[in-house]
Order: structure tokens, then sequence, then C-alpha cells
């Protein structure tokens, strides 16, 4: 398979697994001391990094740091608005839309040397 695509699916699992290690806790236990908070989110992010540090040793073969880390923001973006409207149960703002163009700038000048 393609490095990249198997970096961009191993990103999105430890996107899912990030996102909740970081925001769950705001619905799921709001009422408990925040260390508890910080235990459990610990844990989660524990499955976090079994996905993010082999998704980034195989993007580095094909892809620089600065590429990876666009990548990495570009699909935390593409889990955290749908996570946010439909766990958090936020509205689903135009300002996703105008960062997400603003991402596709960046993307743009981070890969334009494979673009050409």
């Amino acid at each position: 398979m393609n490095p990249l695509i198997r970096t961009i699916g191993l990103l999105i699992c430890s996107n899912v697994f990030m996102t909740f290690a970081w925001y769950s806790h705001l619905k799921e236990l709001n009422n408990k001391p925040w260390i508890i908070a910080s235990l459990v989110s610990w844990g989660i992010a524990l499955f976090e990094y079994l996905f993010q540090v082999p998704a980034n040793r195989i993007g580095y073969t094909v892809a620089s740091v600065g590429q990876l880390k666009i990548l990495q923001e570009i699909i935390t973006l593409s889990v955290f608005v749908p996570f946010s409207v439909l766990y958090l149960r936020e509205p689903l703002k135009w300002d996703y839309l105008w960062a997400g163009l603003c991402m596709v700038g960046a993307v743009y000048f981070m890969f334009r040397d494979k673009f050409a």
C-alpha cells in the first residue's frame, strides 16, 4: 500500500483517539475532579500515540516534517468538526469553512513542489 495512504489512515485513527482524549471529558466527566479527567484522557491518548508514531515514521519516508504537520492539521480539522457537532452538540459555524479554506492554502504551499 502507498505510504502516504497508510500515513493518512493511521493519522485519521490517531486523531479520533486524540479528539476523544482532549474533549470527551467536557461532556462525560464534567462533574468529576480534573485529575480523573486527566487520567482518563491519558489512557485514551496512549492509543492515539500507538497510531500517530507509526504514521509519522511511515509518512517521513515520503514527506517532509512540515508536510506531515500540515497533513495532521487538515485531518484534525476534518475529525474535530464532526466530533464537535455530532458528539458535543456544538453548532456548525461558517468559521469551520473559512478555517478549512485557509488550510487548503497551507496544503498548497507545503506540497506545491509535488504539484509541479
